[in-house]
């Protein structure tokens, strides 16, 4: 989708039976397709290749000898089985950029294991420094390694294009991603830390391990977030909350001592701030200029980026349907992102002349 969104021309191919995501739901979209199927399929065009037949298969290999890219996320193996995998593949188009996306790689071992989300933040460690500390572990609210995954698949098909046309040669390359390795990294600090220690990180709820205060704190009415990054900015929020004295608290002078203290350090903030609600601590810290906000819901979060014209959200109508939704987070000041076509229905694109046009990309 994010490759569609300026300009990519992309062919969903799909089984008889369709995308798995179609079926999840509730809630359904207004044109009574899935939510989430709704959320990562527009600007695509859906054409039905069953590979259990000839005509199928033939369509979905002259489709990929044609492509500027290829993207598979099947299990390892699976390609090869219909002759659609890199090496085939390339013999016949070698400037092909073609992209594997697995869950656990494809060695023997990892081949052999599930890729969804769910089990990836578990076995990655995510979880387990996700949630309460006395809770249990906790998945994160979106399936935030599957859109880390597919932003790191997106870097690398442009990354290998742009090799490609770098060179003279013109040939593409087999460009490898997979959910453990996407989970793995987008630990950083995390991460980092159970290598600079030997010890695995625990859970810490909504407090940072490595900052304080940077955290989730009750008020009067409502918790809010307030995030300080430094001695001079807690010297700041120290002053905004009318208790200067705190700043010069030997156990909260920098912040390794604060991060020591983090306990004592929340409960007096949190005695401050019980004098008065959210609203007024986030008008008076912020006019402090101190990072505050507060806990917004999903839609209280859309509307917030509309009254700061971030323009969040984007309306489409192709083919007597329309569909909304959150548009592409990545703005060119000359390549404007384009939305022109709805999720597609199953197959809609099927039937005689679809792949004619020469820009065709295959998904």
């Amino acid at each position: 989708m994010m490759l569609a969104d300026f300009g990519a021309d992309v062919i969903k191919i799909e089984s008889p039976v369709g995308d798995e995501t179609r079926e999840w739901a509730p809630p359904l979209a207004p044109d009574g397709q899935s939510a989430y199927f709704g959320s990562v399929n527009r600007n695509k065009r859906s054409v039905v290749c069953d590979f259990a037949t000839p005509s199928g298969l033939a369509t979905a290999r002259e489709l990929a000898r044609s492509a500027d890219v290829v993207i598979e996320n099947f299990r390892p193996g699976v390609m090869q089985k219909f002759g659609l995998d890199y090496e085939t593949v390339r013999a016949h188009n070698p400037g092909v950029v073609y992209c594997s996306i697995t869950g656990f790689g494809s060695s023997p071992a990892g081949a052999e294991l599930a890729g969804y989300d769910l089990l990836v933040q578990a076995m990655s460690g995510l979880m387990s420094i996700t949630g309460s500390p006395d809770g249990e572990p906790t998945k994160v609210g979106v399936a935030l390694v599957d859109v880390l995954c597919g932003q790191n698949a997106v870097a690398g098909i442009l990354l290998a294009l742009r090799a490609r046309d770098a060179h003279a040669h013109g040939h593409g390359q087999l460009v490898e991603v997979d959910l453990m390795s996407t989970a793995l990294a987008a630990l950083v600090n995390q991460a980092g830390n159970a290598l600079a220690t030997g010890h695995a990180p625990s859970r810490l709820g909504n407090a940072h391990p490595s900052i304080s205060p940077y955290e989730l704190y009750a008020t009067a009415d409502r918790p809010i977030i307030i995030a300080v990054g430094s001695d001079r900015a807690f010297r700041s929020l120290c002053d905004a909350l009318g208790v200067p004295a705190l700043a010069d608290d030997e156990r909260f002078v920098t912040n390794p001592q604060r991060v020591a203290h983090r306990e004592q350090l929340t409960k007096t903030m949190e005695t401050v701030l019980a004098s008065a609600g959210a609203d007024h601590w986030v008008t008076t810290l912020r006019t402090a200029g101190i990072p505050v906000g507060p806990v917004n819901s999903v839609t209280d979060a859309l509307a917030f980026a509309e009254h700061i014209d971030l323009a969040p959200l984007v309306t489409i109508a192709s083919d007597g349907r329309t569909a909304t939704s959150v548009r592409s987070p990545i703005r060119l000041s000359e390549s404007k992102a384009r939305y022109e076509l709805v999720p597609p229905l199953l197959g809609e694109h099927s039937g005689s002349g679809w792949f004619d046009d020469e820009r065709s990309r295959v998904e």
